[in-house]
Parts: structure tokens; sequence; C-alpha cells
């Protein structure tokens, strides 16, 4: 047999398409179909007037069909750079900013940059499981730092995780996949504990447009040397619904971005270009329809917190409830990768446990489920939220 890369098999397997296989092979009743809450994609496809935009580029722009710039289309960076600096009232320029195929690579091109094998870099605890992949694959040695009952991590906790192999310490906020927004103050507590200790803060903002808070999540960019330690991540695949077309964003310094673009040249070569065009068409023509869809999102949060009353008394706890995620914690006797697959089977719900959000053994982790109900609207949420109140083992 071909030799096989020891750090990629000790990487678990894709959580999303692991949970897939529990419902391989089973039928639902009409009755009681499957409510599927295990991946935070939309379903639906991008908004008509997107759809003919790019059915428009397709025809009529030859060069959607060729290689672009490596680091992105030069209008949709300084559309995006644009985009932010209203955003968030900091500075940022199109010279700040690389277009990747989706959020996912843009972490990948960020750590490629900051570590090597041995090196550490800090997640905070549920992690993004696709973050802790890709560290696991490049022989990056993910440090968890664990997150307390309100899920918010802590500046002096993770002061005492760093070493001298520290590269990065990475935020996700609003998280995946706990749901909560981090407190302005507590993003700014982070980027100072990483830049006094000559580190990189990655801070992950792929559901920044649903967002609680009409005011910028933080103000990073206000400080005019904010890329010496930050790099922000974004995606236009939930806001546009483009999750087909990989379209992400990474923003560091010119200097880092260099080195970005050796690594996205030898992974891509640039990013698919029909998709860079609908993002560029979606920032200049769509605010007030991805209002509209934040306000949606936002009901759908609501209800299932509103509903959760009955939950509650059942002994569960809503542990996070934001963007599109709620963070449950359940009552029962069973570790909570066995809970999802049984929930499968008696409740017809596909939901991830804390497990995949966990190191291996963590006890937290064995007691919580993500529930993607960004998804689903609010009747399907009631659905839910009543088939596990009157679940038992």
């Amino acid at each position: 047999m071909f030799p096989l890369n020891p750090n990629l098999h000790a990487t678990v397997p894709p959580p999303v398409m692991e949970a897939r296989r529990w419902i391989a092979g089973k039928s639902f009743s009409p009755e009681r179909p499957l409510i599927n809450v295990s991946q935070a994609a939309p379903v639906d496809p991008p908004p008509d007037a997107m759809r003919h935009a790019m059915a428009e580029a397709v025809l009529r722009q030859p060069e959607t069909h060729l290689y672009g710039p490596v680091l992105g289309l030069p209008a949709l960076r300084s559309e995006l750079a644009s985009n932010i600096t209203r955003r968030y009232a900091g500075v940022v320029t199109a010279d700040n900013i690389a277009i990747t195929s989706g959020c996912n690579q843009a972490f990948c091109a960020a750590i490629a940059t900051l570590a090597a094998p041995g090196d550490e870099v800090i997640l905070p605890t549920p992690w993004y499981f696709n973050h802790k992949m890709w560290l696991d694959m490049c022989g990056v040695n993910a440090v968890a730092l664990p997150t307390g009952v309100d899920l918010l991590p802590d500046p002096e906790a993770a002061k005492a995780l760093i070493t001298p192999r520290t590269r990065a310490i990475t935020l996700v906020t609003p998280n995946n996949p706990a749901g909560v927004e981090y407190p302005p103050d507590l993003i700014a507590a982070f980027r100072d504990l990483a830049r006094a200790h000559k580190i990189a803060l990655i801070i992950d903002e792929t559901y920044r447009d649903f967002h609680s808070s009409a005011a910028p999540p933080h103000s990073l960019s206000d400080d005019p040397d904010w890329d010496d330690t930050v790099i922000h991540l974004y995606s236009f695949s939930k806001s546009y619904r483009l999750t087909g077309h990989r379209v992400g964003a990474l923003v560091t310094s010119p200097a880092r971005l260099a080195q970005v673009e050796k690594f996205l040249d030898t992974v891509t070569i640039c990013p698919a270009q029909l998709g860079q065009h609908a993002a560029l068409w979606g920032l200049r023509n769509l605010d007030q329809w991805l209002a509209g869809e934040r306000v949606e999102v936002l009901t759908r949060a609501a209800a299932l917190r509103a509903g959760f009353v009955p939950l509650a008394a059942n002994g569960w706890h809503l542990r996070g409830c934001g963007a599109y995620f709620a963070y449950l914690e359940h009552p029962f006797d069973m570790p909570s990768d066995r809970l999802a697959q049984t929930l499968v089977d008696q409740c017809a719900i596909l939901a991830l446990p804390g497990t995949m959000f966990t190191p291996s053994g963590d006890a937290t982790g064995a007691r919580q489920l993500r529930v993607a109900f960004a998804n689903i609207d609010t009747d399907t949420i009631a659905t839910v939220l009543g088939r596990l109140t009157t679940f038992t083992p």
C-alpha cells in the first residue's frame, strides 16, 4: 500500500459527512419527516436578481471563464474593503484583502503563513471542527481553551496557555458552534494579549451579517496598526447563499498577503470567477435584501429562545443562541454522540453532538448538542423543540 500521511490519518472524519451516514438507508414517515439541523448552510439558492446577474456574467464577460488574479478580483477586493470600513468604522484597504475559495480556505491560508509542524494555536472550546481538522493535518497542535457556562473565552486563561511555540489565538464570533457573540471589550482584550506576546489574533466572522446588534461588533480596525496582529476572516456563503460557489476573504497586512499568495497560487491558482462576480454584485446591490435575511434569522433565534421553556423544565439548558446556532446541554445519562444517533431514530432529528466540537474525552462535549436553526422556519423550530420535550431515552 502507498504511504499515508500520519497527520491526515489521525484527523477525524468530516463531522457533517459522518452525521449523514446516520440517516443512510433510513426512511421517515410523512407524518414525522426528518428535520435536519446538522449543517449551517442555506438551503435556498441566491435571490433571483443575483442569479440573473450571474447568468449575464457567464454570457457577457469572457473573463469569467479564465484564470484571474491569485488574490481575487481587484473590484471585489476594493468593494469589500469599503464594506468593512463602513461596517466596523475602521480603515481597511484593498491591499489588505485576499479573496479565497471559501472561508475555510482563508483559515488554512492564514495558518500556512503562521505555523509549522510542532507549533501551537489556541482554540476556545467548543471549537469549529474544521479549524481543528486543518491544524491536525498540518501537524500544528490545537491547544484547547475551555470556556465557562456563558461559553465566552477568558483572556487570562488563554494567557496561561501561551508558550514559545504559540503562533495564534483563533476566535469565532458570532460563534460556531455555540451561537454566542463576543463583546467588543473581550475581543479587544484578546487583541491586546496577542499583541503583547507577538502572536496573531485570527477572528473568523463568517456570521457577522447576522449579528444581533447593528453597532460595529468590535473596533479592531480602528487601530492604525491593526494588521500587525489581527487576521480577519469572512465568508460570502451564508450572507448571499453562495455556498456552492466558495467565496471567502482573508484580511491582513500586505506583507502577509505576499505569503498568502504563495499558498493560494499552489492550491487553487485563483478563486472561481463566477462566485466572485456574484459576491461583487451582492455587495453593490443587496444591502436591503441582506438586512431582511438578518431579521429573519434573528426572528428564528427569538422563537427558539421563547419556545425553550418546556425543555428547560425537563432539565435541558440553552447555553448559547445566535446567528445560525443554538447550543444545548442535555440532561441524560448518555454521551451526546450516542444521543444524537438516538434522536435520529426516535425523534427524526439530525443534530451534531458536542463531542464533534471538543477534545476527545471532554466531559462538557458529552453533554452538548448543536442545533443549526437558521435553515428551518419558526413552525419547524417549534416542532423540533416539541419532539425534544417528549423524548425519553
